[in-house]
């Protein structure tokens, strides 16, 4: 003879069945947007690339005039910019977060991170009309002259200081994607046990000592991780980098030249654009911009798994 569970019993175990099944629609719905964004931008992009093949992407010509179009230089000008900004943008992200949860008093470490919060609510537009009317002459005037003037031997700081350029977009990348990689980074560190912190003052160690010890060398996936996330709001962000960057389709070791990103050529000229082979180019740069950003994050992806499989497999032995 069976024996029946209350009925109480069954309802919960209906809610669980429910819940998850929900949980679980929401997660194919995930899928199928994703797919659905891939499948619309290839239908979009099809004619472009059957035209001209995998060399869309290794040339440079840009000519909506005769028909002639390569992503070369927006794929360069997308990932200088968001180099450069990352190069500027990753030491002092780290730098304050280390300040606000290791050195600074409680009252300044909560002002000062609510004042570097708020640095990502402002509008992109916002920061595009600052880098054209406060940057972009001050990287003329000052800037750019004086590394011309000391470093001008150097092929990175050749060429008229037109203040608009690929060193304008870095800057305001830069600005842009420090609060993410600055919040992400103090919720890392302050999530290292405060046991760690006092053991290695315990044994000797002095406050740097400590820091990058017991905080640093433990939470490099985690900054990883934030770095990848900065990386890509750089890699997609338009309107700032638009306004600032010169859009000139060239390729130049210069970072005094103008440049053009593959969001701000689609921003430009998707709206003006007339014959169909020059949209289908313009849904190929907006479809070679997301492969790009699908082989960083899943490059980074890989990098924190490695990372963390030595931490692994010590807990487990």
């Amino acid at each position: 003879m069976a024996i029946q569970q209350p009925k109480k019993q069954r309802d919960i175990h209906k809610g669980d069945r429910r819940f998850y099944l929900s949980l679980r629609a929401v997660g194919l719905l995930v899928i199928l947007i994703f797919s659905a964004i891939v499948i619309q931008l290839a239908r979009l992009s099809a004619p472009a690339l059957h035209h001209f093949g995998l060399g869309f992407l290794f040339e440079s010509n840009w000519d909506p005039v005769n028909e002639k179009f390569g992503a070369a230089s927006f794929l360069f000008g997308t990932l200088v910019s968001s180099l450069i900004a990352l190069v500027i943008s990753v030491p002092v992200s780290v730098g304050v977060a280390l300040f606000l949860t290791e050195l600074a008093p409680k009252r300044v470490a909560n002002f000062m991170g609510f004042l570097v919060e708020m640095l990502a609510a402002i509008p992109s537009i916002v920061y595009g009309l600052w880098g054209v009317f406060v940057l972009a002459p001050i990287l003329r005037t000052m800037v750019e002259p004086f590394l011309k003037h000391h470093l001008g031997f150097l092929p990175l700081f050749q060429g008229a200081p037109y203040g608009v350029g690929m060193m304008a977009a870095g800057i305001i990348l830069a600005i842009m994607i420090t609060p993410t990689i600055s919040a992400i980074c103090r919720e890392v560190f302050s999530a290292v046990s405060n046991a760690q912190r006092e053991a290695a003052l315990a044994l000797g160690a002095t406050r740097w000592e400590m820091i990058r010890l017991s905080v640093l060398r433990g939470v490099r996936p985690g900054i990883l991780g934030a770095v990848v996330l900065g990386f890509g709001r750089a890699l997609g962000e338009t309107m700032a980098v638009t306004m600032v960057i010169g859009n000139r389709p060239d390729i130049s070791p210069s970072l005094f030249a103008p440049a053009q990103t593959m969001a701000s050529v689609i921003a430009n000229e998707y709206a003006e654009a007339t014959s169909d082979l020059h949209l289908s180019a313009l849904a190929a740069i907006g479809l070679s911009l997301f492969a790009v950003s699908l082989v960083i994050n899943s490059s980074a992806r890989l990098l924190i798994w490695n990372f963390e499989r030595p931490s692994r497999l010590g807990s487990a032995k």
